[in-house]
């Protein structure tokens, strides 16, 4: 479907209320990828299983440079990390690959994306000895969590509306509990490890999906709830002294009015295959290539 006007930002008094709560920003670093397996759950979490891991082997090369090591991706989050709906490739693993042939390296991932899983649930993940001890060995950690956080909402809203009021309490929720996942992997890896935390082209469904099963007002009301999300997230990950990589505007072009559809699953929640691959190139586009 082409180009429409699906954001005419009708929620600038309520973005200009919930903005002023987050700090927005978000700074440029490099970013890591994950394996191609993942749980298709949109439920609670379950128990963390054990990842599977693949290596990517980079082409061969005729630089008589030292090679690089292998570098250890560690995944963690949500349904979007794990690939759910999809039946493709997560982006961590199309990221993995794209990095091999980039810097000419062995990338070894894990995948330990959950569907469903929140924020404080990622603490509590982060706290198990075997998720730990893979977090530790990684060179690059990729993060998306956080949309989970603030599903309650959608049923607030469509009994009668969730303004500002219902709003800001639930996102501000949420930062602290980022702010809880980003230390705490922070505490595990050495200041080597880069740390990667995306946002959200949006916490809801989205596209056609959302216009047919939500009705109107729905697009308008998450776009906001999407933007104070994304503030905060990206604040956290600033203040953690990791990086934060837009995905909002990827998925959604400069002006954030474009249909996602295309890029979207059939649930209208999760990225279908092109949506993975634009992921992937969005890390790898704000990774720098290892010096030499």
């Amino acid at each position: 479907m082409g180009l429409r006007t699906r954001r005419p930002r009708t929620l600038h008094a309520l973005l200009g209320i919930l903005l002023a709560a987050v700090l927005a920003g978000c700074t440029n670093d490099a970013v890591g990828a994950a394996s191609t397996t993942g749980t298709t759950s949109t439920s609670a979490t379950s128990t963390t299983a054990p990842p599977t891991t693949t290596t990517t082997t980079p082409s061969p090369t005729t630089s008589t440079a030292t090679p690089l090591p292998t570098l250890r991706l560690v995944g963690l989050g949500d349904s979007v990390m794990s690939g759910a709906a999809c039946g493709c490739q997560p982006f961590l693993a199309q990221y993995a690959t794209m990095l091999a042939a980039r810097d000419h390296r062995q990338v070894s991932p894990a995948n330990l994306g959950e569907g469903g899983l929140t924020a404080p649930q990622l603490v509590d993940q982060l706290s198990e000895p075997g998720v730990a001890a893979e977090v530790a060995s990684a060179g690059t950690v990729v993060v998306t969590i956080g949309a989970n956080d603030l599903v309650p909402l959608v049923s607030t809203w469509s009994n009668g509306g969730c303004g500002s009021s219902c709003v800001k309490p639930a996102v501000a929720q949420m930062r602290t509990a980022v702010a809880q996942v980003l230390a705490r992997i922070n505490s595990l890896v050495p200041d080597s490890t880069q740390v990667l935390v995306t946002n959200y082209w949006n916490v809801f469904e989205d596209g056609d999906v959302a216009d047919s099963k939500e009705g109107p007002g729905f697009a308008d009301w998450s776009d906001g709830v999407t933007l104070a999300a994304n503030a905060a997230i990206c604040s956290e990950a600033q203040a953690a002294g990791d990086a934060c990589v837009d995905l909002y505007h990827p998925f959604l072009g400069a002006d954030g009015t474009r249909n996602p559809t295309p890029l979207l699953a059939e649930d209208g929640d999760h990225p279908d295959a092109a949506g993975h691959t634009l992921i992937a190139k969005a890390l790898l586009s704000e990774t720098p290539s290892p010096a030499t």
